[in-house]
């Protein structure tokens, strides 16, 4: 049995074979379809769990689970390092998916998967701020301009028509390089600006926070006066502690969870009670209707990022993969020979042929 390997520049391949814009509709599309058909019983999603650390660097590592009854198990290991880019030049995020077939326990698959929780994050932003965001929006905010803010970027330009994009990050190194790194996915004529904090808040439609924000380091803004009708996509909480959106905000808007579960443990919704908390992403993607009039107040997209946007970007890319022919397949189980011995069966490039081959005589 042999597991499909893809590898970064496989995935490189797919971005210019589909195109990065197409892709992302793709992963929207898929995303939408997906939660509109989510059924807790024959869909099991468990929080993810993992291991949090100070050395030799501060970092999470955890594994988040899904299992599709019938047809696949999908587990991602993610990475959060939030040193990464400063001490070694990659990413804060550094992730892998795995794809596991249910009838022998096979694992069918291995992806990348940082390049895709940037995709399917920011494709979650945007089902969310399709439904729940005034529908003139043209500006959009970002605190924080790294890896996650150009993706959300991205996805939003694709459902909204963007004409204006205000931009803050702690570092300055990081908004100054911004708009150079984003010049190959939008049009050019999109102003990008960098203004202090409170007047981006104050002038967003849509406003994203993808921070790296430490434990108990948050809000990231202050309350103050916005837009009335201003969409927040909270990207960057992910621990117990962590937090980008005042709490105070939070308790006079619409606060929907991609998975409430997760978020009052690790989201902003941690800082709500369970009254003050709305529908999660996937009841207002089967009922828009329920929250129509929520597009002209304050409302909270809570992101902490689900298992079932990793199942979906997954198979899509699986599904490019086959149909372009990348990948390599690598015969990684030992499944050969007999199967009620754990050895393999000599003259299978085996431990036990290699004995033969140069034991004695």
């Amino acid at each position: 049995m042999k597991t499909r390997i893809i590898e970064a520049s496989d995935l490189g391949q797919v971005v210019a074979e589909v195109g990065i814009d197409h892709l992302m509709d793709d992963m929207i599309a898929s995303l939408t379809e997906a939660l509109r058909a989510f059924d807790a019983s024959s869909m099991e999603v468990t929080e993810r769990s993992g291991f949090s650390y100070e050395a030799p660097a501060p970092g999470l590592l955890e594994w988040m689970p899904i299992h599709e009854a019938g047809e696949r198990i999908t587990i991602k290991i993610v990475g959060y390092h939030p040193e990464n880019p400063d001490r070694l030049g990659v990413p804060t995020i550094v992730s892998t998916a795995s794809v596991y077939d249910l009838e022998t326990g096979h694992l069918k698959a291995v992806t990348d998967a940082t390049f895709l929780t940037a995709l399917r994050t920011a494709a979650a932003s945007a089902v969310a701020s399709r439904i729940l965001a005034r529908e003139s929006s043209t500006t959009l905010g970002l605190i924080g301009c790294g890896a996650q803010a150009i993706s959300q970027l991205h996805a939003l330009s694709r459902v909204f028509d963007i004409d204006n994009v205000l931009i803050y990050d702690r570092n300055p190194a990081t908004s100054h390089g911004f708009a150079g790194r984003v010049s190959t996915l939008i049009d050019g004529e999109l102003p990008i600006a960098e203004a202090p904090l409170d007047d981006v808040v104050s002038a967003a439609d849509i406003l994203c926070t993808s921070t790296s924000v430490g434990v108990g380091e948050g809000p990231v803004f202050a309350d103050r006066d916005t837009k009335p009708w201003l969409h927040v996509n909270a990207v960057g909480s992910d621990h117990p502690g962590k937090y980008e959106v005042p709490v105070s905000f939070l308790q006079r808007s619409l606060v929907c969870p991609d998975f409430l579960d997760q978020a009052v443990t690790e989201g902003e919704c941690q800082q709500l009670s369970p009254e003050q908390i709305g529908p999660s992403l996937t009841e207002i993607v089967k009922n828009p209707d329920s929250v129509a009039h929520a597009r002209e107040q304050t409302t909270v997209f809570d992101s902490t990022g689900w298992a079932l946007e990793d199942h979906v970007s997954a198979q899509l890319v699986l599904d490019h993969c086959e149909r372009l022919g990348l990948g390599s397949l690598v015969e990684i189980e030992a499944t050969q020979g007999d199967p009620y011995s754990p050895y393999f069966a000599p003259g299978n490039g085996s431990p036990a042929a290699q004995t033969e081959r140069w034991g004695p005589g």
